[in-house]
């Protein structure tokens, strides 16, 4: 065995790493001694098992069979739950979606070839978000490697510095303790428990002819569980006290942590819609409108950033700014500091004082004014805008819906998934914060804030909690991923309704320096991409059920109804026009805010 711990992301050697289930992988190998590839799949599904992984997503191959063949028979054992997709893009971003749901360490099963290399997307959302997602990819023993032989390339460091931890299995590797020990280090990094860091790890495993088992396998009870790393502990808490003008920046994962001490300190609280923390007294709705007044944003003295913030370039100009102090909280490895000005990098803090009211107040006041023009700039028009506010009305978990423009009585979604693009930026300037205990469970690929795969890892939320799932998305990333509502006939159906805002191609580039008018000439072939597909034919292709939603009303019974099977709401919105209503909208709320702070 040869492996691969790029730069200084591999799992750390620990000294008490001893293998206890040797008893568990001789049962793996009840198989003939000229059939180790079978014996080699069965060992590692068994220590899969063992360290925790219940969801495996399997591309089918010839090369990967062994693997096939060990993984459906541990399902029938009740060790496991196998999914199948034709799509190796789309079962990395299923099994992500899976990963999210039950956070913990899913893995996705290839054969060799250009299958491995579908994964990269996927493996590169996992490392810059944090997910455990285990790669094991089938490969061609080490003497066919070079030659020329069919779907054979270099497989071994195929997806570069992203693992936090890369191992090469010659084929015939026999199952003991050597075996078990490469998938607890595995394990290990996945899960971040050495570095607290979790992210993909990728086993790479040689496998030599035969592929099919001559006799099935019989994998007997489910292997106990296997807890050989001890985690490395939660980092201790520093300790920030009132003083300066504060406001906590909550970014793309940043949890519950971010309301409560912004609760705790009196902060406003500057929350993405995926953070987490958009919720409670201190969140500020529309806070990337208020940024830009002196009196708000320009008095910020410090900030304090938790999760990954990277909607909106007022928070980025703000966390760029070399008068305010920046205290970066990172409880895992990677931090965010794009500016370099950081004052503190720190695992955690905790607050010491009087809570601060005049500061929080003031946002407020604020906020309220704003809230106000954007209410009107909806009940006005039925875009983009409106159709976040909507959703995230609907996606109130357990609640039966929400004022303004929502859906009064809607049954309630509890996870929501957005897509990238503009579709997640109109939900962080429309959605009203939530209520404790009410906040949807909302998902986006914000780790390098990609369009790929947004059907496929809302699939897997929804087969992973077994609840219904909404996701919302822009036309260009549903049909980026529109194969990801393949299903086939063997495989669980999910509850999962998917709206579409068709806007006919990439409004989102209108909004920015492309859409200026001075380049109208060439702006809509190469960033507006319009297109013209029938989305009703191929949800029906699929074999979703498909919706129109034109207007308000038809939006609201769409919303409302339980979500059940497959099913695509289509919202034709018109994109001429949005950069100057934006525009417009921004300008009408300084002015009110303006007037408000007087």
């Amino acid at each position: 065995m040869s492996d691969r711990r790029p730069g200084t992301r591999a799992a750390a050697p620990s000294a008490d790493a001893r293998v206890t289930a040797a008893s568990a992988s001789s049962r793996a190998t009840t198989t003939s001694a000229d059939e180790p590839a079978a014996a080699t799949a069965r060992a590692l599904v068994t220590a899969l098992v063992a360290h925790g992984v219940r969801h495996v997503v399997l591309a089918p191959g010839s090369r990967s069979a062994p693997l096939a063949y060990a993984l459906q028979e541990a399902e029938r054992a009740g060790w496991l739950h196998l999914h199948v997709r034709v799509d190796e893009r789309v079962a990395g971003f299923l099994a992500l979606g899976l990963s999210r749901a039950a956070a913990a360490p899913v893995a996705v099963v290839t054969t060799s070839g250009t299958a491995v290399a579908n994964l990269h997307p996927a493996v590169l959302e996992a490392a810059h978000s944090g997910l455990p997602l285990v790669v094991v990819s089938a490969d061609r023993p080490h003497e066919m490697r070079g030659t020329g032989a069919n779907q054979t390339t270099d497989q071994v460091g195929i997806f570069a510095s992203a693992p936090r931890f890369a191992v090469d299995l010659p084929a015939g590797a026999v199952p003991g303790p050597a075996l078990d020990q490469v998938v607890t280090r595995a394990l290990a990094a996945a899960r971040g428990l050495r570095t607290n860091d979790p992210g993909p790890v990728h086993l790479n495993v040689g496998l030599r002819d035969p592929l099919a088992p001559s006799s099935r396998w019989v994998p007997g009870p489910v292997p106990a569980a296997r807890d050989v790393v001890a985690p490395a502990g939660p980092p201790a808490a520093e300790v920030l006290r009132p003083g300066p003008r504060t406001v906590v920046v909550a970014g793309d994962g940043a949890g519950p942590a971010a309301r409560e001490l912004a609760e705790r300190a009196g902060w406003p609280l500057l929350a993405e819609p995926t953070s987490g923390s958009r919720s409670g007294t201190s969140a500020i709705g529309p806070y990337r409108l208020l940024l830009a007044d002196p009196a708000l944003g320009g008095a910020v003295e410090r900030v304090v950033v938790l999760g990954h913030p990277t909607l909106s370039r007022p928070v980025s100009t703000l966390l760029a700014r070399r008068d305010v102090e920046v205290v970066v909280v990172a409880p895992r490895g990677p931090w965010t500091d794009v500016a370099g000005v950081a004052s503190r990098v720190v695992g955690a803090v905790a607050f010491s004082g009087q809570t601060e009211t005049t500061w929080m107040e003031r946002w407020r006041r604020a906020a309220d004014a704003a809230e106000e023009v954007i209410g009107r700039a909806l009940a006005d028009g039925f875009d983009g805008l409106y159709v976040a506010r909507a959703v995230a009305g609907a996606a109130v978990a357990g609640a039966a819906g929400s004022a303004g423009a929502g859906v009064s009585g809607a049954a309630g979604v509890s996870t929501l998934v957005v897509g990238s693009s503009n579709t997640v930026r109109d939900l962080d300037l429309v959605a009203l914060p939530w209520r404790p205990g009410e906040a949807p469970h909302t998902v986006a690929n914000r780790g390098l804030a990609g369009i790929d795969g947004t059907v496929a890892t809302a699939s897997g939320l929804a087969l992973g909690t077994g609840r219904p799932v909404r996701a919302v998305m822009g036309d260009l990333t549903f049909l980026h991923d529109a194969g990801a509502l393949a299903r086939g006939r063997l495989e669980a159906e999910v509850d999962l309704q998917i709206v579409v805002l068709n806007d006919s191609g990439g409004g989102i580039f209108a909004t920015l320096e492309h859409g200026a008018p001075d380049r109208a000439g060439e702006f809509e072939r190469i960033f507006g991409t319009p297109q013209d597909v029938d989305l009703a034919s191929l949800a029906a292709a699929y074999g979703a059920r498909y919706g129109l939603a034109r207007t308000p009303a038809e939006l609201d019974d769409a919303l409302r109804a339980p979500v059940r099977g497959r099913s695509v709401v289509e919202v034709p919105v018109d994109r001429r026009g949005l950069r100057e209503r934006r525009a417009a909208l921004a300008a009408d709320v300084r002015h009110a805010v303006r007037s408000a702070l007087v």
